[in-house]
């Protein structure tokens, strides 16, 4: 029977419409949420589930939208997810992108931290919110 061990919310903006934060560099990993789970009283077959939500106002061009989940805190640290959303030139209205990823086994230490990251292939997309990170880690 699974364990419930810890769990922990980024909430970096609540409400549609709250932010205007512009991914100013194309194709570069830009951060929107970071959670630090506590691994202490682990047992076997530990296991992260997460999930989050970011909302783009795109500009208007064919433009691709890529979250990357990293365990660590730098974009170069070990990918566990990643989606790229690709959005026609009809969309008007902001685009509320979400994701659901798992980490199957990660090493036991005393903090596992994951972090969020945005990229865009082209100018002019901008995060507006509402956006959040959130996990859980249950180990057997």
């Amino acid at each position: 029977m699974s364990q419930f061990i810890d769990a922990r919310t980024s909430q970096n903006a609540s409400l549609a419409n709250s932010i205007a934060i512009p991914i100013l560099v194309i194709n570069t990993p830009q951060l929107f949420g970071q959670i630090g789970l506590v691994a202490e009283n682990i047992g076997a077959n530990p296991r992260v589930q997460m999930k989050g939500t970011v909302t783009v106002q795109l500009p208007l061009a064919l433009v691709g939208v890529t979250i990357t989940i990293v365990r660590g805190t730098l974009s170069t640290d070990p990918v566990i997810y990643s989606a790229t959303s690709t959005f026609s030139l009809s969309v008007l209205a902001p685009q509320v992108i979400t994701f659901s990823a798992d980490d199957f086994n990660p090493p036991i230490t005393p903090q596992l931290t994951y972090t969020a990251f945005i990229s865009s292939n082209l100018l002019g997309t901008i995060r507006v919110g509402p956006e959040n990170f959130d996990g859980a880690l249950y180990s057997d």
